[in-house]
Order: structure tokens, then C-alpha cells, then sequence
């Protein structure tokens, strides 16, 4: 058990998960990228240089409210 606390409701011990990413050439786990939102000339997302970090949920398990955390950079 944790001792990460619920924003919502205020529950301490929140279970730990991931948030996945299944799109084409994904790695399985969604990651946060540093910067705003930009799109290249044909509509993609612009990412080349930008710092990148692991997503880290966790669920509420009174009220289902999750926390995520950039964990790790990669």
C-alpha cells in the first residue's frame, strides 16, 4: 500500500496502473511530453527534441478519481 492520497475525496492508498497506449508504433504506455501541442505541415504531432516522461496513474479506489505522474524521462 501507498501512502498517495486522492485529490477528490481525500483516500489514502491508491492503486497503482498505467494509462495505455495501443496506437500504431506505440511502446504500450502513454507518455507526457514537455511544451504545448504543436502540429507539423501534414497534421502530426511535433515531438522531435522535446523532453518525453512516463505516465504513472493511480485510482482512487472510493471514488475511481485518477492521479497521474510523469515518473521517469526517457
Amino acid at each position: 500500500m501507498n501512502d498517495i492520497q486522492c485529490t477528490h475525496c481525500g483516500t489514502v492508498g491508491l492503486e497503482p496502473g498505467f494509462i495505455e497506449d495501443s496506437g500504431q508504433g506505440a511502446r504500450g504506455n502513454a507518455r507526457w511530453i514537455e511544451g504545448a501541442l504543436q502540429r507539423g505541415p501534414l497534421g502530426g504531432v511535433k515531438r522531435l527534441g522535446r523532453p518525453r516522461w512516463t505516465i504513472e496513474a493511480y485510482r482512487c479506489p472510493a471514488c475511481a478519481h485518477l492521479e497521474l505522474f510523469a515518473t521517469q524521462r526517457e
